[in-house]
């Protein structure tokens, strides 16, 4: 890449590179998302686990359109300063999709929409209880924004009665303010440890790590003592890739030797459950980091928050 002033990104290591899927349920879910007008963030993240997900038929909706308000140095996902609105019937065609894929745990996410009042806190709601409507004995995780500490906006997500709640910190302290726009980490630990107070053990709450970022393992160590201090139970740690040579530059690549010694100090600290290892994501496989929790819980019970 001589004359572009861009490393180029170390090659793969062995233990990180992706078998590429194919077959009739990656084909199944990509065209079900494109009949209902439907995002993911596997594909909008650009995530390495997007083959197998689609291809065990499941995906992690991606609510309030394609682009962000924010524009993380980290992150595939497009910005835009003003998004299209959201689609009033987007909740009923992420249930739609959810029953067509006969899913027993629907992960929800959303780009972040600065541009909303309640920064689309009422948008991951009607999502939830949709999905809830049509799949009774369904769990349904949510995988938030920060919606600029609004606490408000946390309680009325927690309403819907989701059965995880997830907001990812990303990365240790000294390099939030350099990789993320406007979040800050002292702010989404508030988040977090709001929502382990409003949930009252009633729903987990949950966080995720990249590392390869640039820090070490003494501040991924403290960031995951901050996290369980906070009230987080459910913990991912996951290996940075940048999207493109524009992002945020590769530091190292983490061994999966590493990832056991971070799996297994999160567990002494007293996290429930831990996934870490080169491939995990906020959402990848959550039906079993999760264990389910919460099968049949009544959106009743989070009207009592």
């Amino acid at each position: 890449m001589a004359g572009t002033g861009v490393l180029p990104r170390p090659r793969l290591p062995a233990w990180i590179r992706v078998k590429v899927e194919v077959g009739s349920g990656r084909e199944e879910v990509t065209a079900l998302l494109r009949d209902l007008r439907l995002n993911t963030v596997c594909a909008g993240a650009r995530c390495p686990n997007l083959g197998e997900c689609f291809h065990r038929r499941t995906a992690t909706f991606l609510i309030m359109g394609d682009h962000c308000t924010r524009d993380c140095r980290f992150c595939g996902i497009p910005h835009a300063a003003h998004p299209a609105p959201p689609e009033p019937d987007e909740a009923e065609r992420v249930a739609e999709a959810a029953v067509k894929l006969n899913l027993r745990y629907v992960v929800v996410t959303s780009v972040t929409r600065d541009d909303l009042p309640d920064g689309g806190a009422g948008c991951f709601a009607a999502t939830t209880a949709a999905v809830r409507r049509r799949l009774p004995d369904a769990g349904v995780e949510v995988l938030t924004p920060d919606f600029n500490g609004d606490a408000d906006a946390v309680r009325r997500v927690l309403s819907a009665g989701p059965v995880v709640f997830n907001h990812n910190l990303e990365t240790v302290e000294r390099l939030s303010a350099q990789i993320r726009c406007r979040a800050t980490y002292r702010r989404s630990l508030a988040v977090l440890a709001l929502a382990a107070r409003l949930g009252a053990g009633r729903i987990p709450v949950k966080s995720g790590l990249m590392v390869g970022l640039g820090e070490d393992d003494a501040e991924v160590l403290t960031a995951m003592r901050d996290l369980r201090d906070a009230g987080v139970t459910l913990l991912t740690v996951g290996q940075y890739l940048p999207p493109s040579p524009s992002h945020w530059p590769l530091a190292r690549y983490v061994t999966p030797e590493q990832f056991a010694r971070y799996r297994e100090a999160a567990l002494d600290m007293g996290f429930v459950n831990v996934a870490a290892g080169p491939l995990v994501r906020s959402s990848f496989r959550a039906e079993e980091l999760a264990g389910n929790p919460g099968r049949g819980m009544t959106a009743e019970t989070g009207k009592k928050l």
